[in-house]
């Protein structure tokens, strides 16, 4: 496994729920490859410059190196980096905006909440910067 921040990468792996949560219940789940793909193809006709797709903010990279969890993806801009998704989330009682959840444990919790919250996954190139929004999902409300 990959260490990501002194992290094993199995211990943050799965903690947004897949379209059937850990309780098996059905989640409300959107899925963005569809704008990622139009994102980069503008990019490749030259519509976007590298500057406009690789622009993410100091807070998110240092999120991905340091709580992030590394995929076997490769990064589709510089080509020479694994991706790392951040996952956030929002909602009542957390902080405006939002917090980087790092743990299963912590997404467990946040799960067994009667509140329903959102959560996102942001991949991310450390290297070059490039980002886009995986995908999203409602948690809690059970």
């Amino acid at each position: 496994m990959e260490a990501v921040g002194g992290r094993s990468a199995s211990t943050i792996v799965g903690m947004i729920p897949e379209p059937v949560g850990a309780t098996g219940r059905s989640v409300a789940s959107v899925d963005y490859r569809l704008a990622r793909e139009a994102t980069l193809q503008a990019w490749r006709d030259g519509d976007l410059t590298g500057s406009q797709v690789c622009d993410a903010q100091p807070e998110l990279r240092r999120n991905a190196e340091f709580c992030g969890t590394t995929t076997k993806r490769e990064c589709p801009v510089c080509e020479s980096n694994l991706l790392v998704e951040v996952t956030y989330v929002f909602g009542p009682r957390l902080p405006k905006h939002g917090r980087c959840v790092t743990t299963v444990k912590e997404m467990r919790r946040l799960e067994e909440r009667a509140a329903t919250y959102k959560g996102y996954v942001v991949e991310v190139c450390t290297k070059c910067g490039w980002n886009h929004l995986s995908r999203s999902n409602l948690i809690g409300g059970t």
